[in-house]
C-alpha cells in the first residue's frame, strides 16, 4: 500500500502543486490519503503504547526506545501533512 500511496502524492503534488492546496482532490485520491492516514495513525498509537509498556518494563534497551521515538516523530509528521492535504485551512 505505501508504494500507491507514495505515487497519488506524488501526482497530486505534481498536479496542484503546493501553493494551490485549495483545489479539490479526486475521490479516489482523498480515499487514498485517508487511508493512509487512519493507518498512520494507528501505526502511531501502536507505537505510543509500545513505548508506554517498554519503559514501564525498564528491560528496553536505550537505543531500541530512541528508534521507536524516532519513529513515532516521524509518523507524526506525515499525519499531519496528510491531514493539511485533507484538511486545509480554509481563511474565511
Amino acid at each position: 500500500m505505501q508504494k500507491r500511496s507514495r505515487s497519488v502524492n506524488q501526482s497530486y503534488r505534481k498536479s496542484v502543486g503546493c501553493a494551490s492546496a485549495m483545489m479539490s482532490l479526486t475521490k479516489e485520491m482523498e480515499a487514498s490519503l485517508g487511508l493512509e492516514l487512519a493507518t498512520k495513525r494507528q501505526e502511531h498509537s501502536d507505537l505510543n503504547a509500545a513505548i508506554d509498556t517498554l519503559t514501564r518494563a525498564d528491560v528496553a534497551d536505550r537505543m531500541l526506545l530512541q528508534r521507536l521515538k524516532k519513529r513515532k516523530l516521524a509518523l507524526k509528521d506525515r499525519i499531519v501533512q496528510l491531514e493539511n492535504i485533507l484538511l486545509p485551512d480554509i481563511i474565511a
